[in-house]
Order: C-alpha cells, then structure tokens, then sequence
C-alpha cells in the first residue's frame, strides 16, 4: 500500500505538491478525498473535464497564415503535398503531448521551467525570442482578419489590423465568465471555417485516388515544390504554441497521485490527437478544393492568374460554386473566424511567457491584455499603412521564415527538459518517444537552417543590388548565421543543471522558493537534493 507525503508549499498562491511515494496505488490508499472521488468518476466524465486545451492550441493549425499555404500549395501542385500535412500534424500531435505532459508532471510550463534552468543572459535572450515567435505567429492572424474586414465591409486594411486588436480584448473579456464559454466560442468559430470549405469539398469532389496518393506517397516534382512543402512544414509548427500548451493544461485540476497525472497525460493526449485530427481535415479539404478548383480547365482568364497567385486577399472565388454571389461573404466569415480565435490563442501565449514566464510581471489585468495586443499588432500596422494589401501579404511570408528560425529555441528545451529524470521523474519520456521526438525535430530544424540559409545565398548571388551593399549585408547577417547554430549547439548540448524531481524523503521548502525565483541551486546542496518534485498545480487560473 503506498503512503502519500503531502507537504503543500505556499508560494505565488497555488498549492504545490512537494513530495509522493512513488509505488503503485489502490482506491485503498491514503489518498485525499478528491483523489477517491476521481477513482470513482466514469472515465468518459473525467476525460470531458480535460477538453479545451488541445482545441485551443489546435487553432495555430488553423490560422490564416496556415490558410494561405494550403490555398498556394493547392494550387501550384494540386494534391503532391498532402503527405506533408499528414507528417507535420502527426510531429505536432507528439510534441504538443510532451508539452501538455511536462505541464502536468512538473506543475510549470515551458517558459517557468527555462527561467529556472538557464542562466539569466540566456533566459533574457529566449524571453525575447519567445516574444518575437508570438509577433511572427500574430501577424498572419491580424492580418487575415483584416482582409477579412476588408472583403465584407470595404474598410482600409490598416483600420482592420485596428479592429483586430480592439475585438480580441472584447473577446478576451468573455473568460470573466467561465474559461469553458470562451472554448466553446473558439469552437464555433473553428466549425464556421469547417463547413464552408467541407461544403466547397463535396462540389468539386476531388478525385478520391489522387487525395490518397497525396496524403501516403511523398513526391515532390514541379516548380517551388521543396519551397512550397517547407512552408507548409513551417506553417505548421510554431514555437509559441510549445509555451501555450505546457500553460493551458494547468488550468485542469489534476489529482493529487501518480495515477491521477498518468491518466490525466493520457486524456490531454486523447484530446489533442482529436483537435489535431480535425484540423488535419480542414487543412486537407482547404489543399484540395484549391487543387480542384485551380486545375480545371474552363477557368476565366482572371481565376486563372488569381490560382497563380492566390492570396487570402483574392481566395473568395474558390467558394463560388457552392455558394454563387455570397461565396466572397462566407469566405471572408471563414477567414475571419480562423484569424479571430487564432489572434485569441497568441494573445494567451504573450501573456504566459510575459507575466507568469520569464519575467514574473505584476500587471493589472486591463494592462497587461493591452500591452499584449499593442506588441502583437505594431509590425501589421505598420506595413499595411505603408505597403497597403500587398505590403502585408508580403509581410506574412515573412513572418512564416521568422517562425522557422525561431522553432529550435522553444523545441530543444522541451525536448531536453522532457526526456530528463530530473525534470520529470517517473514521467519522463520512454526511449522510443526519445528517438522519434529527437530525430523528427533534428530533422524540421536542419530543413528550415538549410532552406533559409541556401535561400539567403541564392539571394545574395542573384542580387540586383550594387556590390558595396551586397557585401556589407553578406558581412552583416554571416555572423548572425554562426551565432544561431552556435547558440542551437549550445541548448542542445548544454546539461541541466536545476532538479525539479528528488526523492519525495528530502525536501527542503527553502531549495523550492529558490527554484521559483529562478535563482538555481545554492551552495553547499547536493545534487540530488535540490528542488522538490512539483506534482501538481492544479488552482493556476488562465490568464484574466
């Protein structure tokens, strides 16, 4: 029978779990009243009391810049890249589990876990590169609504990026009344979006064969096919989405056992492959109505340069045959629910890694929502008040190369900080997920450095700018390019240094306060006696 060592450490408001036996349980055992009430709730009861998270985090899956991939992607090779949605949102589904398990098991998310880890030089530098993969990930989001803005009521697209931030604070504010109605919202926009491209999808009727070949035999032939596969790849996968889901799960109260975070893992990863599930299908129906639509042969000479160039600015005509003269309407409807509950999402990132993250920020709620916002929509607002709709169409494209970059300084930590006893304890990953979680994300990086950095010298080859500035730019981003693989080979090989797990028979309250604040092991404390494990945070409210 195990014996359960509860020893609550009161700090920054939330109950901590300080120390556990760690054999097998039974009803029988010294259990709280809450984990004999859990033992005794149906299973598909206590799994629907985890549904949320992983629909939210789905939504980046979902957002506008993902939108105009697919569209492009659809259009220039028809069906050839599906393969690439498959791989993508199954590498997703792994990763977002780790994230939604280092949650659970430890009691802090991603961004608290770096701040207790690394030196301060070091986490100052991922706190701004965390905020910078939040701008990039919002711009796609801002900007498609404000094309969206822009096709239903003819208003400028820079007074749209505005909007954008003033309904999202609007929307935000619906959580006062209960996180799940906020879900619930989110999910009627991500349906919206759903049935306007199912619809197009049973129209045109893609031929089944091809779909299928798509989706299981990798090919890529034709003109811009590796570039366009790789931004679907990239569109994909975002770093922000890394923070927000080790966060999200916190707001789920978790019994207070190793059975209860084992089950509870295992319901966030039930949720999660459901979420990714129906985004996969949105973004497969979205490639092939634009495969179909674009590759028949009685298109108008104008369908037939917008299928050259299709932006989420000139998409509409894609739904005009389910839905005649409104297709532009129910388009810009879908649009603007992909880019509205995705701008929701990014607005909870910034506001995990800023106030509760890397720097701990005591912000009034008001504050802290618009502060979010104005960093959030300052690039958008700016390029499409200079460079109008191209401007900021050319600026999402951007945003895409940036979040590439960015991808290894929230992916290495979650896969190291994962896979370690230390972090982990009993809960870390098993051997296999090790391999697979490593040579995947190996493998997404070492693409996107090599994409971006033969990209880069092509450009510098072919450039048509005078030699003199062609050069001094070589001599500018070069560096900047060594000091990226360099800081890459650094969080990769680096060991970690703050515990988080111990023997549940040594706990020292003062060791945990040091480890909240970030201020790593003292002097004199033996390595294994460091930080007591956090099982569970379970009163962490989101973000009001």
């Amino acid at each position: 029978m195990a014996t359960l060592q509860n020893q609550q450490v009161g700090i920054g408001g939330s109950n901590r779990i300080a120390a556990l036996d760690l054999e097998t349980e039974t009803p029988n055992s010294n259990t709280n009243f809450d984990d004999q009430k859990n033992l005794q709730t149906p299973g598909w009861r206590k799994f629907l009391s985890f549904v949320g998270p992983g629909f939210l985090v789905s939504l980046a899956y979902l957002d506008p810049g993902n939108l105009e991939t697919d569209l492009q992607a659809g259009a220039n090779h028809r069906y050839e890249l599906l393969w690439v949605i498959l791989i993508g949102l199954i590498f997703a589904l792994i990763i977002q589990s780790l994230a939604a398990n280092l949650g659970v098991s430890t009691g802090k998310h991603l961004s608290e876990l770096c701040k207790a880890e690394y030196p301060i030089y070091v986490k100052y530098c991922l706190w701004l590169l965390a905020e910078v993969a939040v701008i990039a990930a919002d711009i796609p989001e801002v900007i498609g609504t404000a094309f969206a803005l822009n096709i239903l009521f003819h208003i400028p697209v820079w007074v749209g990026v505005l909007l954008t931030g003033f309904s999202t604070l609007l929307l935000l504010g619906l959580q006062r009344y209960g996180v799940r109605k906020l879900e619930m919202l989110i999910a009627l926009m991500v349906f919206t979006m759903a049935i306007c491209f199912f619809g197009e999808m049973s129209y045109v009727k893609p031929p089944a064969g091809d779909v299928l070949k798509g989706l299981f035999i990798p090919k890529l032939s034709g003109q811009g096919a590796t570039g366009d596969a790789i931004a679907l790849l990239g569109a994909l996968v975002m770093p922000h989405n890394l923070f927000l889901h080790s966060a999200l799960v916190l707001s789920r109260k978790i019994p207070n056992s190793v059975r209860g975070i084992n089950d509870a893992c295992r319901y966030f990863l039930i949720e999660s492959g459901m979420a990714l599930f129906v985004a996969f299908l949105i973004n497969v129906s979205i490639i092939s109505v634009s495969g179909t639509v674009c590759s028949t042969k009685n298109l108008t000479h104008d369908e037939s340069d917008r299928c050259s160039d299709l932006t989420l600015n000139s998409a509409s005509f894609l739904l005009k045959n389910v839905l005649g003269k409104s297709s532009s309407t129910f388009y810009a409807v879908a649009l603007l629910a992909s880019g509205q509950s995705s701008t929701i999402t990014g607005t909870y990132a910034g506001q995990f890694i800023m106030q509760v993250g890397f720097l701990d920020l005591k912000m009034k709620k008001w504050a802290r929502n618009l502060m979010t916002r104005c960093i959030a929509i300052t690039p958008s607002l700016i390029v499409s008040i200079i460079g109008g709709s191209s401007g900021a169409g050319r600026l999402i494209i951007i945003a895409s190369m940036i979040l590439s970059f960015e991808l290894p300084f929230a992916l290495i930590p979650l896969l190291k900080f994962s896979s370690s006893a230390t972090k982990m304890g009993p809960h870390k990953n098993s051997i296999y997920i090790i391999v697979v979680s490593w040579v995947l994300g190996l493998g997404i990086i070492g693409i996107n450095i090599y994409y971006l950095s033969t990209g880069f010298v092509g450009w510098i080859i072919h450039s048509s700018l005078p030699k003199v500035a062609t050069v001094f730019i070589g001599i500018l981003v070069f560096p900047l390019m060594g000091v990226y693989i360099i800081s890459v080979i650094y969080l990769m090989f680096r060991k970690d240094t703050v515990t988080t797990f111990i023997d549940p028979t040594k706990h020292d309250p003062t060791i945990q306060t040091r480890m909240e604040d970030g201020q790593g092991n003292p002097e004199g404390v033996p390595e294994s006696n460091r930080v007591p494990f956090r099982e569970d945070l379970a009163d962490i409210p989101l973000p009001e």
